[in-house]
């Protein structure tokens, strides 16, 4: 069971669009879960999502499910750049709210469902409704990332990302200004002990170091350049937490949601812009650029003004 008071930032939100917000479950899930009676406010049941929240409420979430079988079903999801397309791999352009592959409890569409859906062959590696999936997004993060087509790519490309020569540049809008504006955060990150799908800076997690430099500071937010050496999951989200400058519309690490309303953000500020790799079949290297979607545009021409 998860226990949340409600922000001041999402008072008189829609309790579906605020438990979502706030637990970083897609708004469909947690319709689901208000269905089966798993979702609270103020010690009652809630029974319609169109209920609306005040600041200070205690909201509960029981995130328990039981396990099911993950299906992937074809189907070309509309907003899913292809940024290139060879044998051996597909560089994909991914749009926020999709995920990289189906998993238990996310109903929203995927990268792998959207290749099959479009005819793509991939790589069988991996676990059924992952199969070619050598790295992931967070649904929330928008932006490259590179899927392969051939057993001998996937091979090399997991190959490659154990050696951290796979490099993977991040832009995000932070709140603040970090203290330097250019830095490294080396702290290792685990499952967060009370909460199955948030992480945390855990002693004894997995090592995870998180390089950036500031592109340009405003007055409420500083635009950052982010280089992972590792690839954890939610690692830039927790590291800049973690120095007190999470990003802009992640309130599941600490973001203020005053700020995100301001910006018109639904979602982190946080895009896969720059991958670069040694090409599986050619052995050379090559390099993929990715666009500020217009959310992300839009919220920096906000804060810019």
């Amino acid at each position: 069971m998860a226990i949340f008071l409600v922000p001041d930032g999402l008072a008189g939100e829609r309790v579906d669009a605020a438990a979502a917000r706030i637990t970083g479950l897609s708004r469909s899930r947690i319709g689901e879960l208000i269905g089966t009676g798993a979702v609270w406010l103020g010690g009652r049941t809630i029974d319609k999502p169109s209920q609306r929240v005040q600041a200070g409420e205690m909201l509960e979430v029981d995130l328990e499910r039981p396990e099911r079988s993950v299906n992937v079903t074809p189907q070309v999801v509309e907003g899913i750049g292809i940024v290139h397309d060879d044998r051996d791999i597909v560089v994909v352009d991914k749009p926020a709210g999709v995920a990289a592959h189906p998993s238990l409890g996310w109903e929203g569409p995927s990268v792998v469902e959207h290749l099959a859906g479009a005819g793509f062959h991939i790589s069988t590696s991996g676990a059924p409704e992952r199969q070619g999936i050598v790295q992931r997004l967070d649904v929330g993060t928008s932006g490259l990332m590179v899927v392969a087509k051939s057993e001998r790519a996937y091979t090399l490309l997991k190959q490659a990302l154990r050696d951290r020569t796979v490099e993977k540049v991040y832009h995000a809008l932070v709140q603040g200004h970090p203290d330097p504006f250019t830095g490294t955060i080396d702290a290792p990150i685990a499952r967060h002990p009370g909460h199955d799908w948030k992480m945390a800076i855990i002693e004894g997690g997995r090592a995870s170091i998180t390089h950036y430099e500031t592109i340009e500071a405003f007055r409420a937010a500083t635009l950052l350049e982010v280089h992972l050496e590792t690839g954890r999951t939610h690692q830039i989200r927790v590291h800049m937490s973690a120095i007190k400058h999470p990003c802009v519309g992640d309130p599941l690490y600490g973001s203020d949601p005053v700020l995100a309303q301001r910006l018109g953000l639904e979602r982190q500020w946080l895009h896969a812009h720059r991958l670069g790799f040694i090409h599986p079949g050619t052995g050379e290297w090559v390099e993929f650029t990715s666009d500020y979607p217009q959310d992300l545009r839009h919220a920096l021409d906000v804060v810019q003004g």
